[in-house]
């Protein structure tokens, strides 16, 4: 069973904007992502890089830092709609004995940082510099081309919880994994596709993987070969393949710090009200793909931690069915 959800929220979320990563080498995870993703590099320093994807207008998606924490993630990012709706979220958060504190943050207009319950840094902003969209300047274009951040997913020790929660600012659920009665998926969203923020069990709060859009299915594979050819072949963790839930393409990277993100190609509309979640059964083998061997084990479990939020374990750890699994099966030949 599914929180209820509120349609006329305290403020209004409209979509997942951008996160900002700590990182041990600033150049290696710059040519990362622009030479394997192909994001554009709105400005730099020598202590932190602005990326974009090619159909991005405002300036940044991703925020790389160069840290001695390498590997850990700083805060995920949403916009609100009004200038007025940060002011609410503030009270809404205060409110409820939650961190809220007002920031200056580089290219941003006033910002708020915030935690939710289980303790997940936050930022919400309402507008950012814009640039021009690249997404038609083909002659730029390098690596996966990689065109907008889409959604990102975390590890929470209470998946109903943490759904509950996001269900209160209006988040939706497009789909949902139960194994029995019990929620251990939530894929949400607010800007009217399928996916914003998506939370499965395990030590958390962390950060499982962020993910941008590609517009051609080969461009998947084109971030795989790119990623070879600078010798992060063995870091492409998971796919080529195809999600049960959503029956997106896919594939997960991990860049040079350890961070996980998928490029995938893009989502169904869920913008009208009478659109129902998709139940799914977790124990049911098209969950994991549709086709293609299961995911290592590594990939269920390993997560960036947030600077400053203490891990909590869930009370049930999952036991999916594991590419080391599969390979010790009795069925093998």
């Amino acid at each position: 069973m599914l929180p209820p959800v509120d349609l006329r929220p305290p403020f209004n979320i409209t979509r997942t904007s951008h996160l900002r990563l700590n990182v041990a080498d600033l150049a290696a995870s710059r040519d990362f992502y622009t030479t394997v993703l192909g994001l554009v590099v709105t400005e730099e320093d020598h202590s932190t890089v602005y990326l974009r994807g090619l159909a991005e207008a405002c300036h940044h998606s991703l925020v790389l830092e160069k840290s001695t924490d390498g590997g850990t993630a700083r805060r995920i990012g949403f916009r609100v709609f009004f200038e007025e709706d940060l002011d609410e979220a503030y009270r809404y958060f205060r409110d409820r004995g939650l961190p809220a504190e007002w920031v200056d943050m580089p290219h941003q207009g006033r910002t708020l940082h915030v935690a939710d319950p289980v303790g997940t840094p936050l930022e919400l902003c309402a507008t950012m510099e814009t640039r021009p969209r690249l997404h038609i300047n083909f002659e730029q274009y390098k690596g996966a081309h990689a065109q907008r951040l889409d959604h990102f997913q975390l590890l929470t020790p209470d998946v109903y919880e943490l759904c509950a929660f996001y269900s209160e600012l209006g988040f939706r659920n497009s789909e949902y994994l139960e194994y029995g009665d019990e929620l251990v998926g939530a894929f949400m969203y607010r800007k009217g596709t399928c996916l914003d923020l998506a939370m499965v069990p395990g030590d958390g709060p962390s950060l499982h993987h962020f993910a941008y859009t590609v517009s051609e299915s080969h461009d998947i594979f084109t971030a795989c070969d790119f990623a070879g050819i600078l010798g992060y072949g063995d870091q492409v963790e998971r796919g080529p393949g195809r999600h049960g839930p959503g029956g997106m393409l896919f594939a997960y990277l991990r860049d040079p710090d350890g961070h996980r993100v998928e490029v995938f190609n893009s989502h169904y509309q869920t913008i009208d009200l009478e659109t129902e979640p998709v139940r799914w059964d977790a124990a049911s083998v098209s969950t994991n793909a549709r086709w293609g061997l299961p995911a290592l084990e590594q990939w269920y479990f390993e997560a960036s931690p947030f600077v400053g939020a203490p891990l909590k374990s869930p009370a049930v750890r999952p036991a999916p069915m594991t590419l080391e699994k599969f390979l010790a099966s009795p069925q093998l030949p």
